[in-house]
């Protein structure tokens, strides 16, 4: 993940020999975080410690670090500061983020990702229910407003709690579906711009070097994959200052105050993704371990402050999540590991040279296969991007950094390919991940997104090959030509696209009406025809659009098998043959002919529910049938604006 080396350590190691004739050179100072010494030098016991030794090994030589104009030899003063710099990568990163999102910002509300609606309508039920905590003071962790009576745990899925509550403004003067694709456009930009932060201040001292890592990191094939899905996955803007804390910490010498940053800025990625959060542990270990497997003196310095600052890291942060984590892990509708729907969800070893379908080189027919779904492409850098990353990694195999970079990104690529390696959907042998898909936590990762983490790695090592290519001894002119053609070669293939979309069905009259409200009590519920579920999502749609003023029964989640808590994971509550009925009638237009025991179930299940109304789109696909199979389980409806509705409250307020 992020590098860290300090300025003194990197100049002893490579950077007299690797700078410039042309160029005055200066010792580097220190890490810009408060813990440089007096000009630049280390500290007084001249100990080295492990953040120091993998820190940048390049840093600004001749001009202060917070400015990268000055003046020229004249004396006049230079045309690009370092603030206008950084104005302008990010700028460039927000309209890279609104062109990959374009086509949704036309109509966020009618449009929807081409191939899979249901994770968008998710993340706006989940956004709805930001609102009801903010305003209404609902318990944030659990829900009963989906699958009711049982309920949602929603610290068992993504709640996006820290992205949704800060945008409740948004989501109730536009509706979830604007802030919807407002995360995802600023998720992009925003990580984009805070690995460019990082590597422009920590790791490299070329503002192009920074925006080429930072590009990757925000617009990369997997962040794209999951942009239209997941805005959860791609909100990675904390991560970067959280891999910088734990490489500052080896060489801190206030380790508890750098502990109880880091503690807080755990907290708040855990409130976001905390798969996300365990990837960057993970990554941080794996690249620490292999610094220290090449400079194993660098412990001696380094574990005393990195103890203290992890066990503060450790009470403050784990004091904080205590209680969510134990509704998450223990309370009602915990489960305990996925679904085997997604556990062996791994990349094929093609994968990693194909481009990925959301960019201007990919084809979404010739990736059929390498990923488990077009959601989940995490390891598609094409041909030429992976032949150059593994150039770089042989062009820079002196620097300490580089091997460790490599290291860790070649370790997650094979964890990516999950249970079963395969070579273009051809099976080969069983992978590493096979032995540990069982352990404690790791039993709940997706494996094919271990790729995430390799694409960090490919977006630093990017980083620091223009970075080390000033000091290649070419003239001027030829050595920025050489730089741009491999740049195009490397990542004009996997050029971001917009993102595909297609229409959606508008959420009825009768909702956004509140005509609703005259049928609907406050432990009623409304049921959608048919019952929300992974494949039909709309009704979803609709209790967020009136966030969520009305309970719906069913809805896509992931919750334990027939609702017992503690059993393994799977998507939806428990099984229901209301909704296996009308899924089969959406499905195939077909009626069946129900006897008198299929109403009596029926009834019992909407009893179970305490439905008060039925509700079917006149537009819904084979409206006519399911209209005609509803009418065989309780009686005619009669027509409401744009719906079919069924008053059941005199059915299912039968005592049972």
């Amino acid at each position: 993940m992020t590098p860290a080396e300090t300025r003194a350590e990197s100049w002893s190691e490579s950077d007299a020999a690797a700078a410039p004739a042309s160029e005055p050179v200066a010792p580097p100072v220190g890490d810009g975080a408060g813990d440089r010494t007096p000009g630049g030098a280390d500290p007084a016991d001249g100990t080295d410690a492990l953040g120091a030794a993998v820190a940048t090994e390049a840093t600004d030589a001749a001009t202060p670090s917070g400015e990268a104009g000055g003046a020229d030899g004249a004396g006049r003063p230079r045309r690009w500061t370092r603030r206008r710099q950084d104005l302008t990568v990010l700028g460039l990163f927000l309209l890279a983020a609104v062109w990959v999102t374009s086509q949704i910002w036309v109509d966020p509300a009618g449009r929807v990702a081409s191939l899979y609606s249901s994770d968008p309508a998710q993340v706006q039920f989940f956004l709805a229910h930001s609102v009801r905590v903010v305003l209404h003071g609902e318990f944030p962790f659990f829900t009963e407003q989906f699958n009711y009576p049982d309920g949602v745990n929603l610290m068992a899925n993504t709640a996006i709690l820290a992205l949704g509550i800060p945008m409740v403004p948004v989501t109730l003067l536009f509706g979830p579906a604007v802030t919807f694709v407002v995360l995802v456009t600023l998720a992009l930009a925003g990580t984009a711009s805070a690995w460019y932060f990082v590597l422009s201040r920590h790791v490299v001292r070329s503002p192009l070097a920074a925006a080429v890592g930072g590009w990757f990191c925000g617009f990369s094939p997997a962040m794209l994959s999951h942009a239209n899905w997941h805005p959860n996955i791609i909100s990675q803007f904390l991560l970067p200052f959280i891999v910088w804390r734990v490489l500052v910490i080896t060489r801190s010498r206030r380790p508890w105050r750098d502990g109880v940053l880091l503690a807080l800025m755990v907290t708040a990625q855990a409130f976001i993704n905390e798969e996300i959060l365990l990837f960057t542990a993970l990554a941080c270990g794996v690249f620490l371990l292999a610094v220290l497997a090449q400079r194993p003196a660098l412990w001696s310095a380094a574990w005393r402050p990195l103890a203290k600052a992890l066990a503060i890291c450790t009470v403050l942060a784990g004091s904080l999540l205590a209680y969510p984590l134990y509704v998450q892990f223990a309370g009602p509708m915990a489960y305990h590991g996925l679904s085997d729907a997604v556990r062996d969800y791994g990349n094929d070893i093609a994968a990693f040279f194909a481009p990925g379908s959301p960019t201007i080189g990919g084809d979404e027919r010739a990736n059929v296969n390498l990923a488990p779904n077009y959601s989940e492409e995490n390891a598609f850098f094409g041909w030429s991007l992976a032949l150059i990353a593994v150039g770089i990694v042989a062009w820079l195999r002196r620097e300490t950094l580089v091997r460790a970079l490599a290291v860790t990104g070649a370790f997650f690529a094979v964890l990516s390919l999950g249970e079963r390696v395969s070579w273009w959907d051809r099976e080969l042998f069983t992978g590493p991940w096979e032995w540990l898909v069982r352990l404690p936590l790791l039993d709940a990762v997706v494996p094919t997104r271990f790729g995430l983490i390799t694409s960090v790695v490919v977006g630093i090592l990017l980083a620091l090959a223009v970075e080390r290519s000033r000091a290649l001894p070419l003239e001027r002119r030829t050595l920025r030509t050489l730089t741009v053609a491999g740049l195009v070669l490397a990542l004009l293939p996997i050029a971001p696209m917009p993102l595909k979309v297609t229409s959606r069905p508008p959420v009825p009259d009768f909702i956004t009406a509140d005509r609703w409200r005259g049928y609907v009590g406050e432990e009623q519920t409304l049921v959608p025809i048919p019952v929300p579920a992974m494949g039909h999502t709309h009704g979803m749609r609709w209790a967020a659009s009136t966030n969520l003023d009305f309970k719906i029964p069913g809805g896509y989640f992931l919750a334990p098998r027939n609702g017992n808590t503690g059993d393994p994971g799977r998507f939806g509550g428990r099984p229901s043959g209301v909704g296996r009925l009308l899924d089969e009638v959406a499905s195939t237009g077909r009626i069946p002919k129900l006897d008198d025991r299929q109403r009596r179930r029926s009834l019992d299940e909407l009893r179970h529910w305490r439905a008060a109304i039925l509700v079917l789109p006149v537009g819904q696909h084979h409206a006519e049938q399911l209209r005609r199979t509803v009418e065989q389980l309780v009686g005619p409806g009669r027509r409401e604006l744009d719906v079919w509705v069924w008053d059941v409250r005199a059915l299912t307020d039968r005592p049972t």
